[in-house]
């Protein structure tokens, strides 16, 4: 009963807009890249790991690609305005084709991506897509102050989720930025192959992270489907969220161990 009480008070989601729809479209074909550059490792091989290997293509094009079409999703939760949230979707779409594109790019010359100053090409494509980086930090972080400034709408734990997944999604851009900051130091410096395998600690630290924005909400979207109380579920979400919490802590103790 208690269920059915707090379904009938959701209103129903609307129809994608078409911004939502390109973003959700341009998230699935940076997936996709991802998977057909994983077939490509299958085949030609090489190294998994180091700063040139189809590990980057596959990595990056799955990871934006899940990021981009879960960020518009979660936003549509936020209280922002349309149109502040289509031009960030949209700025945030671009940028996620950019840093994917010029990885994909890199890999396939088979010279690294990032930190790569060899040539004027190889400096203006790693400088583009440290300058996207730094378009990623200012976009999530105008969202995920909006999921602050105001309760987000949802179903019962959504909020919970949306905030801590921001929260903690801050986390892997610092530790991202963290990353580009002491390469680009270490490359200036004439120390290039330290600048490629300086990243290796913080890896684990940006990559937990980053998805948390997906996996919360998810879970809440889950929870609110099924016929538990609403204090059951909001039991089963804070556990959630202490795991995923414990998570980023303990990578983050080994990366400043390691690093």
């Amino acid at each position: 009963m208690e269920t059915t009480r707090v379904r009938a008070l959701t209103p129903p989601k609307p129809s994608l807009r078409p911004a939502e729809r390109l973003c959700h479209a341009t998230g699935a074909v940076l997936v996709l890249s991802g998977c057909v550059h994983l077939l490509v490792f299958a085949v030609d091989g090489g190294p998994w790991d180091g700063p040139v290997s189809w590990r980057k293509p596959v990595t990056f094009g799955l990871s934006f690609g899940l990021t981009l079409i879960a960020v518009t999703w979660v936003t549509s939760y936020l209280r922002v305005g349309a149109r502040p949230r289509t031009a960030l979707l949209a700025v945030f779409a671009a940028d996620c084709v950019v840093e994917v594109g010029g990885i994909t790019l890199q890999a396939w010359r088979r010279v690294p991506s990032h930190l790569n100053m060899e040539t004027g090409f190889d400096t203006a494509v790693s400088m583009t897509l440290a300058v996207g980086g730094g378009v990623l930090v200012v976009v999530l972080a105008l969202f995920a102050v909006a999921s602050f400034r105001n309760r987000p709408a949802g179903p019962p734990g959504m909020p919970l989720a949306l905030r801590s997944g921001f929260a903690i999604l801050l986390v892997g851009l610092a530790s991202g930025a963290a990353m580009i900051a002491r390469g680009v130091v270490l490359t200036r410096t004439g120390h290039q192959e330290a600048a490629y395998h300086s990243t290796a600690p913080l890896k684990p630290l940006h990559g937990v992270s980053l998805h948390a924005v997906l996996v919360l909400p998810a879970l809440a979207w889950l929870l609110s489907r099924t016929d538990w109380s609403t204090r059951v579920r909001e039991r089963v979400l804070y556990g959630a969220v202490g795991c995923y919490v414990a998570a980023v802590l303990a990578t983050g103790v080994d990366a400043v161990l390691t690093w």
